[in-house]
């Protein structure tokens, strides 16, 4: 992914999400993550993966506007 369209995220929000993942592999896989490599799987999310989610939401998002549009003009007054 190029530097200019990754996707960045406050310290707060990326210190939430490796807990978040450390707590997904205790539950689930009963695995206990340390920082660094729950760090790497997030770094991994974001560098290939968080972009085709992105991607999706934005063509989403245009196929709701299109359709709103749609309803606005059925509206009309003659």
């Amino acid at each position: 992914m190029i530097e200019k369209d990754k996707i960045k995220l406050t310290k707060e929000k990326r210190e939430d999400m490796i807990v978040s993942i450390k707590e997904y592999f205790y539950t689930e896989r009963e695995e206990e993550l340390g920082d660094l490599a729950s760090s790497h799987i997030l770094n991994f999310i974001i560098d290939e993966l968080a972009l085709e989610f992105y991607n999706k939401g934005v063509y989403d998002s245009y196929q709701y506007m299109n359709r709103s549009i749609d309803d606005l003009l059925s509206i009309q007054k003659y």
